[in-house]
Parts: C-alpha cells; sequence; structure tokens
C-alpha cells in the first residue's frame, strides 16, 4: 500500500504524454446530428445538432448553426432519426463484481436449486478436482420452485455436494450478501459445527447445529478468504470486458462502490493502455479488508479526473446493514415473515462514525449503505451528528445514502434537510417488491418502500442505476422500473404503490445530471451543454415519448465518449 500513490504518479507521468491537449477551438472535428436530442439542461431543451473539438462539446442548438464550425476534416454522425441523450451514468454499481460476473457462472436466470446444480455441474465437469467454481445470482425468491428442504428460506448444501463432490464451490446470493457453498469449501475452510457467528453475520445451522452451506453477511468472509485472488493481468483483462459491456448498454460512466487499491491498479493500467472506455468514480472500500486504501488516500488527497477524466477517487464505501433478501436490512421492529429477526448491523455504528468523521475532516464524500428503516435512522443520526459539530466541514459535502430502499415516514424529510443524497436503484423495485411485502408487511411497503416521489417533494435528488452485477446493468430496464413501479413481466396492471412513480424527466435526470450531482461532476457531465465532455447515448426509441410498453423494446444503437463511438448495434 505505500507504494500506491508512488504507482499512480507514474502512471500519470506516463498519461500526460499520451494524452491530447484541451484548449477549446472554434472548429469541430465531430458534428452529430440527424435525430431528437434531448441535452437536459436547465430548460430541457431539445435540438438537432452538437459540435464536438477534442472529445468537449463546443456548441449545441441547430444543425445551421452547427455547420458554421465544419471544416474540411469535420467528421459527421448522423444518428438516422434516433434519440441521442447525455451518456448514461450508472449510479451504483460494482465494476469488479460485473467483471467477474462475465467470466465466472451467471445465475440470475436460474429457476430452482436444480437447475442451479445442474449449471454448476457443467463447469465442474470440465476442471481438474480441486478447482475452485465460483458463481453469482441466485435468488430463491425468485425461483419457480423450491427445493423440499428449506432452512430459515434457504436452500441446503446437500444436493450441491452430492453432485459436486471433489470442486470447493462458492455461490454467491445475488444480493452478494449471502452465499452458498459445498462440502468441499466448508472443509477447505475449516467450518465445523461449533464455529461462532462472526460479527454482523451467520452460519445458518440446521436444528442438529450442522452448517447448511449458506452463510449470511459478514460470514461469508469465512469463505472468501480461501478463494484465491485474482492475477492482476485476469483482472486487467476482466476490466476490459465490463468496461465494452458497459459500452454495448449505453453506460459512459460508472460509480464503483467498494474499489480496492488492486481495483485502483488496474484501472490505472488500462487506462495507460487506452483499454478502458468507461469513466469510473471509484468509491473506496471500507469493509472488512482493504482499509489501508483508504488510510493512504486520506493522506494524499482527493485523485479527481486522472487520465483525461476517466477516473475519480474522493469517496469511501461503508457499510451499515446487508440485503432484504437475506434478512439482513436492519429493521425498526422485526421481519413480518420471521419474528424475532431484525436483521444485521454489519459494522457497528460506532465504527461508521468514527471513519465518517474522519472522511469529513479528510474533504471525502461518504456513501453508506442502509436498505432497512432502521440502519437509514442510524446513519443519519451519525451524519447529523458530525454536521452539526463541523459545520465548516460540512459545506457542499454531497453525502449519500446507498439504496436508502425503507424508510421510516419520518426520516425521508431528513434527507433534503441534511442535504444527504438518496442513491436508490429502481430495478430492486422491480425485482424485489413482489416478495418484498412478506418481509415488511403491508403498512411499510406503503408508507415507505421505494418512496421516491415521498423524497422529490421534500426537494432531494435520486441517483439511479441497478447495482450490477446484483441486477443486469441495463439501464432501459431501470428506466422503465421508474416510471411504471411494475416488474419487467409487467406487471400489476397500475404498477406497484402508482403514486410513487418518477416522471420521465426524473426518471432521465436520476441517470444524467443527478447522478453526475452525486459524484461533483455536473459542471463535465450529465447533460449535453458547451464545455462538457462529449459523452452521449443513443437509443432506437423515444423513450420520453413513446407509450410505456414500447420502453422494454428499446436498444442502445451507440455509445460515443470523449466524442468518439465506442459501441455501434449493427444489428439493430
Amino acid at each position: 500500500m505505500k507504494n500506491l500513490s508512488h504507482r499512480i504518479s507514474i502512471y500519470l507521468l506516463a498519461l500526460c504524454t499520451l494524452l491530447p491537449s484541451c484548449n477549446q477551438s472554434t472548429t469541430a472535428d465531430t458534428i452529430i446530428y440527424g435525430g431528437k436530442i434531448y441535452t437536459v439542461n436547465a430548460t430541457n431543451e431539445i435540438v438537432e445538432a452538437v459540435a464536438i473539438e477534442k472529445g468537449k462539446i463546443i456548441f449545441v442548438g441547430t444543425y445551421t448553426e452547427a455547420e458554421k464550425f465544419k471544416t474540411k476534416f469535420t467528421k459527421f454522425v448522423n444518428i438516422q432519426g434516433n434519440t441521442m441523450i447525455p451518456g448514461l451514468i450508472e449510479g451504483h454499481g460494482h465494476f469488479r463484481g460485473v467483471a467477474m460476473n462475465l467470466l465466472q457462472i451467471d445465475l440470475l436466470k436460474v429457476k430452482s436449486y436444480k437447475e442451479m446444480v445442474r449449471e454448476v455441474k457443467k463447469i465442474a465437469d470440465t476442471l481438474p478436482h480441486g478447482t475452485w467454481i465460483l458463481g453469482r445470482g441466485w435468488h430463491q425468491e425468485k425461483w419457480d420452485t423450491l427445493p423440499s428442504k428449506i432452512i430459515q428460506g434457504f436452500p441446503t448444501h446437500e444436493l450441491l455436494s452430492k453432485e459436486i463432490p471433489n470442486h470447493p464451490v462458492y455461490l454467491s446470493h445475488a444480493s452478494g450478501h449471502a452465499c452458498l457453498v459445498n462440502a468441499k469449501a466448508m472443509e477447505i475452510c475449516n467450518i465445523y459445527p461449533q464455529i461462532p457467528n462472526p460479527y454482523g453475520g451467520e452460519i445458518i445451522k440446521d436444528k442438529q447445529g450442522m452448517p447448511t452451506g449458506i452463510f449470511n453477511e459478514t460470514a461469508e468472509e469465512l469463505i472468501t478468504l480461501f478463494i484465491p485472488r485474482p492475477t492482476k493481468e485476469y483482472l486487467k483483462n476482466a476490466f476490459v470486458l465490463a468496461s465494452q459491456h458497459c459500452a454495448k448498454n449505453g453506460i459512459t460512466s460508472f460509480q464503483d462502490m467498494g474499489t480496492t487499491s488492486k481495483d485502483i491498479l488496474a484501472f490505472l493500467d488500462c487506462i495507460k493502455k487506452g483499454k478502458l472506455k468507461t469513466r469510473i468514480y471509484s468509491v473506496l472500500s471500507c469493509s472488512y479488508i482493504d482499509t489501508m486504501t483508504v488510510d493512504n488516500f486520506f493522506t494524499e488527497g482527493k485523485k479527481i479526473g486522472l487520465g483525461d477524466n476517466l477516473l475519480t477517487i474522493r469517496s469511501i464505501k461503508l457499510y451499515a446493514d446487508g440485503a432484504l433478501g437475506s434478512r439482513g436490512a436492519l429493521l425498526l421492529k422485526e421481519y413480518t415473515d420471521m419474528p424475532g429477526e431484525f436483521g444485521k448491523n454489519v459494522t457497528s455504528f460506532q465504527e461508521i462514525e468514527k471513519w465518517a468523521l474522519r472522511a469529513l475532516q479528510k474533504g471525502f464524500q461518504v456513501c453508506t449503505h442502509c436498505i432497512g428503516d432502521s440502519a437509514n435512522r442510524e446513519v443519519l443520526n451519525i451524519y447529523e451528528k458530525l454536521f452539526t459539530k463541523y459545520p465548516d466541514k460540512a459545506i457542499d459535502h454531497r453525502w449519500r445514502i446507498e439504496h436508502a430502499q425503507h424508510i421510516d415516514p419520518k426520516d425521508i424529510p431528513r434527507f433534503e434537510s441534511l442535504k444527504v443524497i438518496p442513491s436508490m436503484q429502481a430495478i430492486h423495485m422491480a425485482s424485489d417488491r413482489p416478495w418484498a411485502i412478506d418481509r415488511l408487511g403491508e403498512e411499510r411497503i406503503k408508507t415507505g418502500a421505494y418512496p421516491w416521489q415521498k423524497l422529490y417533494s421534500t426537494g432531494s435528488r435520486i441517483i439511479n442505476g441497478t447495482d450490477a452485477p446484483v441486477e443486469p446493468i441495463n439501464p432501459i430496464e431501470c428506466f422503465y422500473a421508474s416510471v411504471t413501479r411494475k416488474t419487467l413481466k409487467r406487471t400489476p396492471e397500475n404498477g406497484y404503490e402508482p403514486d410513487q412513480k418518477m416522471n420521465r424527466e426524473q426518471a432521465l435526470r436520476s441517470y444524467t445530471i443527478d447522478a453526475a450531482y452525486g459524484s461533483f461532476e455536473e459542471k463535465i457531465k450529465g447533460s449535453i451543454e458547451a464545455g462538457k465532455l462529449a459523452d452521449f447515448t443513443v437509443l432506437n426509441k423515444d423513450i420520453m415519448t413513446i407509450p410505456e410498453d414500447e420502453i422494454l423494446n428499446t436498444q442502445v444503437v451507440m455509445t460515443i465518449v470523449d466524442g468518439r463511438i465506442i459501441f455501434e448495434n449493427t444489428q439493430k
């Protein structure tokens, strides 16, 4: 870790020789035209053309006016009647998770435990005995059928262990807050019946006291510490794939929740070699491991706009509770479907306050994972305490709560009064709402679950995203969930709690200018205006006007970063 800042300095020196000058000229190297262009500026202006020079927008307006910037070298890009919007910003995701998911077993679409085991066995049969097998994405609440043996709502390891006895298997729940492992993995990780639960976690056991293979919240560490870490080259190659995956989905910027030192070095190497096309807003992990990375940057200070605005480091990630699916979300009242259970506080609130105070003193943004209403309240209390005690340090802090899924009605106005930004993933409503009512009960669902309009009514901005790879990174599906509050199967007819739907302007802003505000970047991205980065997403449908049922049929036609096309859909 002590060499991290030195490594960054070396990369920056190399980048200085590779990156072009940013001096703005009065001529355009590129003019984009030929469709409807939503600027998302202060007046929500719709224009005909955009002129670009050296990766920056120099003109926005009519095509006739844009032509005045052309030279014989200007490239014209005709979007052929399609719709262009500001480059979409993934407001909360896990870049390494997206990368690893592309290389591991994707279990998002499995419909039963037996199907999941079959998918794992296919891979196991091709690998030498003893090789770790990794997968992610299963969610028992989304299966068509459940196995006959269920403990605390989860499957047990027996079938997995029977079919794959010679390979250690680690299958992460879609939420990332629980895992299922087989007997071989538990043997390697020295899991025995008397092993105690770690703070903030649970090893789920049967009535005989035997581990079931489910490790919830911080108990996952008992397994993950034994899984071989990816090499630097493997990680870099995975990041290139993740960047390409973002481009295919129209994502030009990615707010990475939980970056480690290894990630940062891999990002920098990819930037140096010109292989990273996605702008990364890195939120440093304060969980369990790699807190030395945070210590290093608290000493060295923020790093803003590295590699021609491809990497910024000025924020830390804290974790207050777990996930609703694993009953780890920390609630004020017990779970409706499990009396006596209130969820998990995965990092003590004293520890959260300690890290938050250090961040405030160093001028770093704090982003804290809070899903349950109790976690949201406790963290808002900590934020308020620090802002009150150190008002000179809390000017334009833009601290965030990540997820903010279930908020007690009394706490909803506190977000705006404290200027805390709710970073909420609309797609979670679409995926979770059908079964979340079993966890929370009707009253809590109606008064404080995914309360978008209640937050907007107090003046809050909402940052959107998918929490990828918890959900697929597809922003169109998330936009649909935002404006309909329906599942991706288009149910129920009027949406869940329809009075809380976002309107289309709010939904677009949550993926563009409001997301940029959440990363202190609204002056350089998030809208199509002169002086900003030339990052755009082109869609084959006008998502602002088409009938609701057509939104899910929308495709990304083109993704543009720095005025250069990094993805083009040739099969549209």
